[in-house]
């Protein structure tokens, strides 16, 4: 399939032209004939060929050819795309596996629990009941509810499991609830610096968002409640366990200010604790604080246990998941049952547990060598953070993390400019690194050459 691949990218077979038979192509190949029709096979399915009886394989015409792989030449205009809330999100996306990603938000696929989900599938594909087949319930799998009301309770959270609705991920559940919560022209309160795609899912929403200044300890008190004055925000979303990108903890001084200036605001925090398995020692949790009254909380297991297997929850106070459930099944139906099944075994078999001790131990490795090796090159951590992936830094004085982004992009290196995370377009002189995707050598020797470069224009 590959190598029919290639050779329509380089035009060596165009529309209608004849394929290799197969038994010539199994030749060429050095594979059986079975396996060339098992490609042609899933290569028609995909509308690249078609089969013609008696004649063979050809080609599809252009009203019926898939797109063709994308090129390096199609690539290059990409690189001069304007660096917005989504442009680190599509590089990474799109990236293929030569290319280098420090910028990305996830860990590469060798440290996550491949072994365990290879084992849930196995035990999954033994049970051929309902599991593989049906719609899941309006609440979700009940077993995994279950038991991520127990895990929610260690961080002093009490969301019995009818208190939780699952969801297929961290962002669709933020998505829920800003249906549930927010219309067009409400303001909503982030942090600045934070994740950038709320900035992309709250314009998405047509919701006014508006920065608060982020400290190593959680948002700046005076301009937090500054802006619940003048703004008065229906919303503030942010991490607190980990924060992205500053890898920044909040602490419980500011913890229960944040919620007073909440309460008496009228306002409503929804916590993403998406990397809160990555703490080696527990930190403040807004929703433990406040019981779920003004909090809702969200997770999911993208970053810790597999992206492919998208599986997140919402807990929340019980009117509200009543109609979180019927959104859900307006937008979603039955959600992700197989999904929530493949999670629930990982979780619940003990594998789950290793894979995060062995998980945090790399990181905390990883951290340290990155940092010193940044340093180097006269980039500098914000704060050394307590735990997780991420290190917020500033370049040497004068630089452009942008100009030195799309520097990089050239060079099948994918960066996270400052100014991504940043409402207010104060973050020009900082990156953010993923230390997990920023070990291999590679990505010190093109951002040394980079750094020089841009040195030199400016």
């Amino acid at each position: 399939m590959q190598a029919i691949h290639q050779r329509m990218a380089a035009r060596s077979l165009v529309s209608g032209d004849k394929l290799p038979s197969l038994r010539a192509f199994a030749t060429t190949m050095q594979v059986s004939t079975s396996t060339v029709v098992e490609a042609y096979e899933r290569l028609a399915a995909q509308g690249l060929i078609r089969s013609r009886p008696g004649a063979g394989y050809f080609v599809a015409g252009p009203s019926t050819a898939a797109p063709m792989p994308l090129t390096l030449a199609a690539m290059e205009p990409r690189l001069d795309r304007a660096i917005d809330p989504l442009w680190i999100s599509r590089q990474s996306l799109e990236a293929d596996a030569a290319t280098l990603k420090p910028g990305c938000g996830w860990l590469p696929a060798a440290w996550l629990a491949e072994g365990g989900i290879r084992q849930a599938l196995r035990t999954l594909a033994r049970k051929g009941d309902a599991s593989l087949a049906e719609y899941g319930t309006p609440l979700g799998l009940l077993p995994l509810r279950q038991l991520l009301s127990r895990r929610m309770a260690e961080h002093g959270i009490e969301a019995p499991p009818d208190h939780i609705v699952l969801t297929e991920s961290g962002t669709q559940a933020i998505d829920m609830v800003c249906r549930l919560l927010i219309s067009p022209g409400d303001v909503v309160l982030v942090d600045d610096p934070c994740y950038f795609n709320f900035h992309a899912l709250l314009r998405a929403h047509r919701a006014k968002v508006v920065g608060v200044p982020y400290t190593p300890t959680g948002p700046d008190l005076e301009a937090f409640a500054k802006v619940l004055s003048e703004h008065q925000p229906r919303l503030y979303i942010t991490n607190s366990a980990i924060h992205n990108p500053t890898g920044a903890t909040l602490s419980p001084v500011t913890a229960h200010r944040v919620l007073k200036l909440a309460e008496q605001a009228g306002m409503t925090i929804v916590e993403d604790d998406i990397f809160g398995d990555f703490e080696h020692t527990p930190t403040p949790r807004l929703a433990a604080y406040d019981g779920l009254e003004r909090v809702v909380y969200i997770g999911s297991f993208s970053k810790t246990l597999s992206a492919a297997a998208r599986t997140g929850f919402i807990a929340a106070r019980p009117d509200w998941i009543a109609s979180l459930t019927d959104l859900k099944i307006a937008t979603t139906f039955g959600g992700g049952r197989l999904n929530a099944e493949l999670v629930y075994r990982v979780l619940s078999d003990g594998s789950y547990r290793k894979h995060m001790e062995g998980l945090r131990l790399r990181l905390a490795r990883a951290m340290p060598e990155v940092s010193k090796q940044l340093q180097g090159l006269g980039i500098v951590p914000w704060l050394e953070p307590q735990a997780g992936m991420f290190l917020w830094c500033r370049l040497p004085e004068g630089l452009d993390a942008s100009a030195i982004a799309q520097d990089a992009l050239a060079h099948n290196v994918v960066l996270a400019p400052g100014n991504a995370f940043s409402l207010a377009q104060s973050s020009r002189g900082f990156l953010r690194f993923n230390v997990a995707q920023s070990l291999d050598p590679r990505v010190g020797e093109v951002l040394r050459q980079v750094l020089k470069r841009q040195t030199e224009k400016g």
